[in-house]
């Protein structure tokens, strides 16, 4: 059943209001932004009390697959976009079809919503990226490759889930005991000094704008922290942005979209796309000029790009992943975060806590002026966090200094 909660700032669609399916973390500061901008922003989420349901101009509740609740939303606002790429094209496309504006288009998202496919296209745009083949039902690696190697679930994997190093015979055994192996795909382990984010935006004129690439660094496959720039050479930043420009042209993409990358022994390759705003810009909101969430409101909203230079020499953003199961709401460690040097915390609301449930982030301003001195400096910081908010148990500890260098 589709419930609807109506703000008092609810408007119509001449408004160049927006909708939004889901209504997590991302949806949450969508809304902040789009209320800096004076843009009314819709919600169709599943919770009541979904962090984004305390920031929406209305909340349309009911599951993200409810093609009807979508129409509702579509009726409240200009354009719709998306939390996240786990969309139901084939059920949405009879909506696109009746005129509702979706940003990206169904058809953009149809060869990312699919790791195969999002593969795929990259070997048709001649796009650096692993070496792939499908999961051999019948356990035997095919011609090439060799254990050590990754396997993904097609759909669905975040945050480490869906994914799987195989390291011997016995664990593709043991993986195609458990799983559809049409499913799955299987992929090179790539050798790599780093993981890269290049975050992009392009708007309905076809202008593309990339924001500086930044440092990742996992743990246990879930994003630890992002540092911005990256310390590598300029020819890996201009390619980079030379394979985001050319992917969102080639597809027709609107919006705002974030590219995972390793760099190392092979180059630059492409791990993989998400068609979204993403964890890699959160540092966005305060060191950039214009946030990706402010960026993703104009794109759908048909306002003008903002500048997506930095505003600061650097930042470091750390997520705060849940270390404990508990329902607090951990007020003193946030004051403590909140108390560090150039600090920005950000706590999304959510009802409860799991050990590596992402509760919120802290962007910390760097004032080097060399790539070495923001380096000390964030490995500095990043100490002190982790004297404050500590590492899930299940992730190793503890973490990883924050390389000074490109290497």
């Amino acid at each position: 059943m589709v419930q609807t909660q109506m703000g008092q700032q609810a408007s119509s669609p001449e408004a160049r209001s927006i909708g939004v399916v889901g209504g997590g973390q991302l949806a949450w500061m969508l809304a902040s932004a789009a209320r800096n901008l004076n843009v009314p922003l819709h919600v169709q989420t599943p919770g009541a009390h979904d962090p984004a349901t305390t920031l929406a101009t209305s909340v349309v509740q009911a599951a993200l697959d409810d093609v009807g609740a979508t129409r509702e939303l579509a009726r409240r606002s200009s354009a719709i976009t998306f939390e996240n790429e786990w969309v139901d094209l084939p059920a949405l496309a009879p909506l696109s079809f009746d005129g509702v504006a979706f940003l990206p288009s169904l058809e953009s998202l149809s060869p990312l919503v699919c790791k195969r496919s999002q593969r795929q296209l990259l070997q048709t745009l001649g796009l650096p990226c692993p070496r792939w083949s499908e999961l051999p039902s019948d356990g035997v690696l095919p011609e090439g490759f060799t254990f050590p190697v990754m396997a993904k679930a097609s759909t669905g994997g975040y945050d480490g889930k869906g994914t799987a190093v195989l390291r011997r015979a016995g664990d593709l055994e043991a993986l195609l005991a458990r799983v559809t192996a049409s499913d799955w795909i299987l992929e090179e382990l790539v050798p790599f000094e780093q993981e890269l984010s290049q975050l992009a935006c392009r708007d309905r004129d076809g202008n593309v704008q990339c924001y500086p690439l930044v440092q990742t660094h996992q743990h246990q496959q879930i994003c630890d922290w992002v540092l911005a720039p990256a310390a590598v050479p300029h020819g890996v930043q201009a390619y980079a942005r030379n394979i985001a420009a050319s992917l969102l042209t080639a597809i027709n993409y609107v919006g705002v979209l974030s590219i995972e990358l390793f760099y190392g022994p092979g180059g630059l390759q492409v791990n993989e796309i998400a068609p979204r705003t993403h964890n890699s810009g959160h540092y966005t909101i305060e060191a950039a000029r214009t946030s990706q969430f402010e960026q993703q409101v104009r794109i759908v909203a048909g306002l003008p790009m903002g500048a997506v230079d930095l505003q600061v020499p650097g930042a470091l953003m750390v997520n705060l992943l849940g270390f404990e199961s508990s329902e607090a709401d951990y007020l003193p460690q946030r004051d403590a975060l909140a108390a560090l040097p150039e600090a920005h915390v950000h706590w999304y609301g959510k009802q409860g806590s799991c050990p590596g449930r992402k509760l919120g982030h802290i962007t910390l301003l760097l004032q080097g002026a060399t790539p070495e001195e923001r380096g000390r400096q964030a490995e500095q910081l990043l100490e002190q966090v982790r004297g404050i908010w500590p590492l899930p148990p299940l992730l190793p500890t503890p973490a990883a200094p924050v390389p000074a260098k490109g290497a």
